[in-house]
């Protein structure tokens, strides 16, 4: 092998954490709503359903309650926090400055092939929505935000944007019989397309159409 090829060859995808894994079993739990707004959190019973030992879940379940998903009370432990209707709103007020920013560096910073993978992940929201399966459109969509937000390479933003869009895909599950998929994903496909354009002014359109279908989708839980 010549040095340029063994230059060029891709390195190996690093290792994740024990605690990022745990981290990722847990918030699929509470998103999912198997552990329900307000049922306890006991870190024995967490290790011993997602496989993983006590150390990662402690510092997983740690970096919950920092952002809200899981709250400490006293004499009771830790319990999973509920979803308060009206403060969803500012949730999704602050998230729609934030992924405007993540959009549009995206749109300037986007390698080929994420803006390739950023399309195809929301024609897998498209496609999910028109069959109706649920938890594929949610994983498409846990996709899209990965790869675009690598994509944007402005790690503050995203660091800011991800507990919101956590709480975002909870409300989401637990109200999802008053939302329309496909409605949902024509957004997601209108904010992957201006991503993948390449033109700033595009990608912030398309994300602030998916932040108004969020914002609709709110408010008509919140007037029922």
């Amino acid at each position: 092998m010549s040095p340029r090829t063994a230059q060029t060859k891709p390195l190996p995808p690093p290792k994740r954490r024990a605690a990022d894994v745990a981290y990722d079993a847990i918030e699929a739990l509470i998103c999912t709503l198997e552990l329900q707004p307000g049922s306890p959190v006991v870190e024995a019973e967490i290790a011993e359903r997602t496989g993983l030992g006590r150390t990662p879940v402690r510092e997983a379940l740690l970096r919950m309650v920092s952002i809200g998903l899981i709250e400490p009370q006293p004499r009771r432990g830790l319990l999973v926090s509920g979803i308060d209707l009206a403060g969803h709103l500012d949730i999704v007020a602050t998230r729609r400055v934030l992924d405007q920013l993540i959009a549009a560096c995206a749109a300037r910073r986007a390698t080929t092939h994420q803006r390739e993978e950023i399309v195809r992940c929301a024609a897998r929201m498209h496609d999910a929505a028109e069959r109706g399966r649920i938890d594929d459109y949610m994983r498409a969509d846990h996709e899209l935000d990965t790869i675009s937000h690598l994509a944007s390479r402005n790690l503050p933003a995203v660091n800011c944007v991800v507990p919101l869009i956590v709480q975002c895909r909870r409300f989401w599950y637990a109200y999802q019989h008053a939302g329309d998929l496909m409605e949902g994903a024509r957004a997601h496909l209108a904010f992957a397309q201006g991503i993948s354009s390449g033109n700033e002014a595009a990608a912030v359109a398309g994300s602030n159409q998916l932040m108004d279908y969020l914002e609709h989708f709110a408010r008509r839980i919140i007037d029922q």
